[in-house]
């Protein structure tokens, strides 16, 4: 939900200050919300690691990584001087608790301030730093704490770290963050379906043959080898980036748009999937890895090469599922998920294909699709089947098209973060997984990964700069369908 007022007073506590994700995505997002008066002007942000820099050191660096990521025409100097001015750097180990007590005493009493703690770090540090933020008396009952997802790598575990994060905060105070869910498109999918009386009529069975999620990137796995030689594209993305989207798809439309009314609707579709177990796996599951190939005119090396990989890892970077809902509304209607790395193009879509009409008058098929494209460019897309000009009825498809970008040329689009962060900073955690989610995402996909292993299901070869395996193409060939790009 947007607001434009400002926010409450904070402490904005990030810890993994000086990686990546606060370096490249947190520290833009929140100098774009003080750019827009967003923020209220006692936030302060106080980055945490463990290198021991002094705070103008830091503010270089920091400095240097937003200039980088931030268009040049929004990075304004005397606001950057302003902006930086309510940025701290305070260095310690957070897996020391003795560290946290320093912090106590850097921090100082409140005085009317919410601490918000970002953890921006490995999620084996989660539990950690809760207790040791607990045992220092700074997780008082208006601290928020935001986790980055992967929450677990299986219900198992997800389960452990939510309980022993809800003996710290209560749930009110807990945002699983995914940033997929604070892209333009994704909400503005929600507007598409509950306040247009257009589409509401045909969003089900009896009108739709099937749904394709997609989300394809042409990068590897870059600096994130030891992790994602351990997680793999079933527990890195399925889990709940493409499960996250299918909810948003499928979810009924709530009583109110409201943080809990929403998130009920996407529970009951979670528990709604159909069990893919045992046989299953190996009919509706399709894993690959990628090779050696070429993107943009490079050579890529195959994901064995890769930095951190083990040699004869059989990690998956792909993985494409045909899922079904048992529920009223989708009932016979399959949910083809798919998301891989080093593939042809880079782009995040959701298709809708339509049924056919129930006598095909003219020649030349038919289309009948909706895309929701994510990225790389925000659009919404209507294919249908129109007259070609002259003699005779030749048929095309033509796109009626909604270019997000253009329709909105004069209004700068927001980052996933800086939604997300102004709404942990307001207490909405409409777009936040709550925690009975995370535990029914992995309740449905823990079956799947123990499937692949049970059975052996080694993935399938795919050479980098492809759509994947060939196998992945017969999950919708065999009812003869085809993935849409």
């Amino acid at each position: 939900m947007e607001s434009g007022g400002l926010t409450i007073p904070c402490d904005i506590l990030v810890f993994g200050g000086t990686g990546d994700l606060a370096l490249h995505k947190l520290l833009p997002a929140l100098y774009h919300l003080f750019r827009e008066a967003r923020l209220n002007p006692a936030v302060r942000v106080i980055a945490l690691a463990r290198r021991n820099l002094p705070r103008i050191d830091y503010l270089k660096l920091a400095e240097r990584h937003c200039r980088a990521q931030i268009a040049r025409s929004d990075f304004d100097e005397e606001v950057w001087q302003r902006f930086s001015a309510r940025v701290d750097y305070f260095p310690m180990d957070a897996s020391q608790s003795a560290d946290f007590g320093r912090l106590a005493r850097y921090l100082g009493e409140p005085g009317g301030l919410t601490r918000i703690f970002y953890l921006a770090t490995a999620p084996n540090l989660f539990v950690p730093i809760a207790n040791h933020l607990r045992i220092a008396g700074l997780a008082d009952t208006e601290a928020r704490i935001v986790l980055e997802k992967p929450i677990g790598h299986s219900l198992e575990s997800a389960t452990a770290i939510n309980e022993a994060i809800g003996t710290v905060f209560e749930e009110r105070q807990v945002f699983r963050i995914d940033h997929y869910l604070g892209k333009e498109t994704v909400q503005n999918l929600m507007a598409l379906r509950f306040a247009n009386a257009l589409l509401e009529p045909v969003w089900r069975n009896n009108q739709v043959d099937h749904v394709q999620i997609s989300v394809c990137e042409t990068l590897g796995v870059e600096n994130r080898g030891a992790y994602y030689d351990r997680a793999g594209a079933i527990r890195d993305m399925l889990q709940n980036h493409l499960l996250q989207l299918l909810c948003l798809v499928a979810m009924e439309p709530p009583a109110q748009f409201e943080a809990e009314a929403v998130r009920d609707e996407k529970v009951k579709i979670l528990r709604a999937l159909k069990p893919i177990t045992g046989q299953d796996v190996q009919d509706k599951t399709v894993r690959g890895q990628y090779g050696a190939g070429r993107i943009g005119g490079q050579e890529v090396p195959a994901y064995y090469f890769e930095k951190d990989v083990d040699n004869d890892s059989d990690t998956e970077t792909f993985v494409a599922i045909e899922a079904h809902i048992d529920n009223w509304r989708w009932a016979g209607v399959p949910f083809y998920l798919r998301t891989g790395k080093r593939m042809a193009r880079r782009a995040s879509q959701i298709v809708i294909q339509f049924k056919p009409v129930p006598h095909e008058l003219f020649s030349g098929g038919q289309v009948n699709q909706l895309l929701i494209q994510l990225q790389p460019d925000e659009r919404i897309s209507l294919r249908m089947m129109t007259k070609s000009p002259g003699k005779g009825m030749r048929l095309e498809p033509v796109d009626l098209d909604l270019n997000l970008a253009q329709v909105f040329s004069q209004t700068r689009r927001w980052e996933a973060y800086e939604r997300l962060l102004l709404d942990v900073l307001e207490g909405d955690s409409t777009l936040f997984m709550r925690r009975d989610e995370v535990e029914a995402a992995w309740a449905w996909v823990d079956p799947i990964i123990k499937g692949c292993e049970e059975h052996f299901q080694a993935p399938r070869p795919y050479p980098a700069g492809s759509f994947g395996p060939e196998q992945a193409n017969s999950l919708l060939a065999r009812h003869g369908r085809h993935w849409h790009g």
